[in-house]
């Protein structure tokens, strides 16, 4: 095996591995935040969104198996960064916590997106059903948009621990990515050069704008 793929390999693993942690993390705080809703039907919702995450953290272990390396070894280097933008970002309340499930992940489901076209097809194929949408998205929208319709004065609120979400969040993903060598050699190498990966970051800046104002915030 050459050089550069043992280097791609690692990045593959350094990547699922990230995923894999995020998508643990996922389902203890949709199961945590599943006991703030104020409607059993929203407890049910959430519950069930958290069970698919955790069937996306099995595909993803499984595949770290088939590719010869230990899920709790992979996962390891990002537990840290992940535990600390989750502790400075615990949600108040019910509908925090949609936004923080709605704008935190969907930006970093944006970013792993990205990532998965620099990757081969079948992992590929992977990161995209593990990011795919488990009807949080849909859920999130309608219950925050009738929220603020019912109280004008909460979308301010809500846009303000937004922006601060998306700040901790991108300090947390600059760590990660300066800490792990693979991952920054992956992401340079499969946008070009620096100016690529500039545009990789505005196309993630304009999804996030779109999903605000999808929430009725504004960003």
């Amino acid at each position: 095996m050459q050089k550069g793929e043992v280097l791609t390999e690692n990045a593959v693993v350094d990547l699922l591995g990230v995923l894999a942690y995020g998508e643990l993390t996922a389902f203890d705080r949709l199961a945590e935040d599943a006991r703030m809703a104020p409607t059993t039907a929203g407890r049910a919702a959430l519950a069930t969104m958290a069970a698919a995450e955790m069937g996306h953290f099995g595909l993803l272990c499984n595949r770290l198996i088939e590719l010869g390396a230990d899920p709790e070894k992979a996962m390891s280097p990002f537990a840290a960064p992940i535990d600390a933008f989750h502790d400075g970002t615990r949600p108040s309340t019910w509908l925090e916590g949609l936004v923080k499930a709605y704008v935190g992940d969907g930006l970093a489901a944006d970013f792993y997106r990205e990532v998965s076209n620099f990757l081969d097809d079948s992992t590929r194929a992977l990161v995209l059903s593990v990011l795919a949408d488990t009807g949080h998205a849909c859920f999130a929208v309608r219950e925050v948009r009738a929220a603020i319709r019912a109280d004008p004065a909460i979308g301010g609120r809500l846009a303000l621990w937004a922006r601060r979400l998306v700040g901790e969040a991108l300090t947390q993903s600059q760590r990660v990515i300066a800490e792990r060598d693979q991952l920054a050699e992956l992401l340079i190498n499969g946008t070009g050069d620096l100016a690529g990966v500039s545009e990789l970051l505005n196309r993630i800046t304009s999804a996030h704008t779109v999903r605000m104002s999808q929430l009725g915030l504004s960003s």
